[in-house]
């Protein structure tokens, strides 16, 4: 059976990533002589969720902010190969590449690791909203790899809301009104991008045992005398947290890229119940890279 992949590419006209482009569709070109796979291209701007649907992987060519902004349209189902098309070990301007497990100088041996099974399978737990109106229609937000924001639409004004959560391991169960100009939610491995920057947690590590299942969750700008130690301005938990909205306007924010709105009235509810990603590495495994955020 030929080996289905859709690449998706970044496409900014710069040099470096073209180059990076014309490494990738080289090596694809030559299975495809060989009829190991079939390999279909889409730039990243016009990509669709039914581009992946029946895919047996998808290459995703760029940095972090590529990956992040298309793996929503990702299901639980098709593998995702990310490479580094500007990789900073090559250029001190390149990206970080945090979830790229491949790079245009790797990427022969890679593919081939990818299409016979031999690379490694991260399985990654991904935030999402559950978003009830008051009509009662339920709306899911996309899916976050690293972080997503419940806040007023109109950040200069404050986020007004009643903020939920059931008693777990060291805390009672909470329910607060509180003005903030916004709640920030993690995945353990998402902490670098955003959550590490509003929350002071250095030297806090964490079990591998509670990486899959659990989030955090911190209240940001939170007046000092509020910031209780219940796990109602921060927490790392299990348990869903449910705000309900008291903003004319307010919206959730997935990895820093879709917009899904709400108003008045509206619960919402944060879990790590999101469609999970699979997302292959090679060398190491995805935990590997921060193994200082993890208990030894």
């Amino acid at each position: 059976m030929t080996f289905n992949i859709l690449v998706v590419y970044k496409k900014n006209f710069e040099d470096i990533h073209d180059k990076a482009l014309e490494i990738i569709r080289e090596e694809l070109d030559n299975l495809t002589s060989k009829g190991k796979i079939r390999a279909d291209y889409t730039v990243r701007e016009t990509v669709r969720r039914s581009d992946f649907i029946g895919r047996d992987l998808a290459i995703i060519l760029g940095g972090d902010g590529t990956l992040t902004s298309i793996v929503h349209s990702v299901d639980d189902e098709t593998p995702v190969m990310g490479v580094n098309s500007h990789p900073r070990e090559i250029h001190s301007d390149g990206s970080y590449g945090f979830y790229m497990g491949s790079d245009p100088n790797f990427f022969a041996a890679d593919i081939l690791d990818a299409i016979e099974g031999r690379a490694i399978m991260n399985v990654l737990p991904r935030l999402q909203a559950e978003i009830e109106t008051p009509s009662g229609k339920i709306i899911f937000s996309d899916p976050a790899l690293n972080d997503l924001l419940v806040a007023n639409t109109h950040q200069y004004q404050p986020s007004k809301y009643r903020i939920q959560r059931d008693a777990e391991q060291g805390n009672n169960n909470i329910d607060v009104v509180q003005r903030s100009s916004g709640c920030l939610f993690s995945t353990f491995l998402g902490q670098g991008a955003w959550f590490r920057h509003v929350a002071d947690i250095e030297g806090v590590t964490f079990s591998i045992n509670e990486v899959g299942e659990k989030y955090l969750f911190v209240s940001r700008d939170l007046p000092r005398a509020e910031r209780a130690e219940d796990g109602s301005y921060w927490s790392w938990t299990d348990k869903s947290t449910i705000l309900t909205s008291d903003m004319h306007r307010g919206y959730v924010v997935s990895d820093g890229w879709e917009e899904t709105h709400f108003a008045r009235g509206s619960m919402i509810k944060v879990n790590l119940e999101g469609p999970k990603l699979k997302l292959m590495t090679f060398r190491s495994t995805i935990h590997d890279r921060v193994a200082h955020w993890i208990q030894p």
